[in-house]
């Protein structure tokens, strides 16, 4: 759960239900929230037009994400279970592990209410509604990318249980959040931390500094990752099936060999094994 205050008075006069959820309460967000949507949506799309994923851009038209303001989730969401079964659920802030993996078994994305201010526009340490909305929920309108999410969700219960949420959140956060895929146009971006951050949007595909290595499973497991800074290392799939691929086998005997070695790689670490991609 988080420990960061977050000034948003609507958050504030509800109580969260059992499963942490909240009401979004879309006609009182006020027109100061709204502009600020539509100041980084616009930017986002500038930047985004040809280094996004296709399926991410395509994901945005869909659920016409286009739209001045903060989307109404009571919208959105009819749009989204008609293409993948899937709803967005607003919470008040992060959430429990178990609970956060409950909702992704279920289909559901929890998504904060509250929106960053002017003065926070090119970084905010909690996810906010754009992050959580423009970032993530575009990728869910894609079968392929949510029949992955569930089944993260589904193996966040189980790994819970084995003392391996470590391993299975670098997963995520390199993965779901920080996340690259080779197309035949090149590298292109379907990470929602990327997607959402304009800085990072240039620099994960076209500053020199970060490693980009192929998709491994255990090494993405056994690599730490970056929290407040861009990352040092993104990880490159191929295809989403392959991602998806990755979560159907048992991962029973990968965190029986993770327990055995615990062997963790820097951010900055580059292996010999290593399928090192260059610009």
């Amino acid at each position: 759960m988080s420990d960061i205050q977050i000034d948003d008075p609507v958050i504030a006069k509800q109580t969260p239900r059992a499963d942490f959820t909240i009401d979004q309460c879309w006609d009182e967000y006020t027109a100061e929230e709204h502009e600020v949507w539509d100041i980084l949506y616009h930017r986002q799309i500038e930047i985004l037009a040809d280094r996004a994923a296709p399926v991410f851009l395509d994901g945005l038209k869909r659920l016409e994400l286009s739209r001045s303001g903060i989307p109404d989730l009571a919208r959105l969401n009819k749009a989204l279970k008609a293409l993948t079964g899937w709803e967005v659920v607003m919470v008040p802030h992060l959430v429990p592990d178990e609970v956060f993996f409950d909702h992704l078994a279920n289909r559901r994305f929890p998504a904060g209410r509250f929106i960053r201010k002017r003065s926070q526009l090119d970084y905010l340490q909690e996810p906010d509604v754009f992050h959580d909305i423009f970032g993530h929920v575009p990728m869910l309108a894609y079968p392929v990318f949510a029949d992955y999410m569930q089944a993260y969700g589904q193996g966040g219960l189980r790994a819970a249980k084995l003392g391996r949420l470590k391993n299975l959140a670098r997963l995520y956060w390199y993965t779901v959040e920080f996340g690259l895929i080779q197309t035949e146009a090149g590298l292109r971006i379907y990470g929602a931390g990327i997607v959402s951050s304009a800085g990072e949007s240039r620099y994960a595909l076209e500053d020199e500094k970060p490693n980009r290595i192929g998709f491994d499973l255990e090494r993405v497991m056994r690599t730490n990752y970056e929290i407040d800074d861009f990352q040092k290392s993104y990880f490159v799939i191929e295809s989403y099936e392959q991602l998806f691929e990755a979560t159907q086998q048992d991962f029973g005997p990968i965190y029986a060999q993770l327990g055995e070695d615990e062997t963790a790689y820097t951010s900055s670490e580059v292996l010999a094994k290593d399928n090192l991609l260059k610009l």
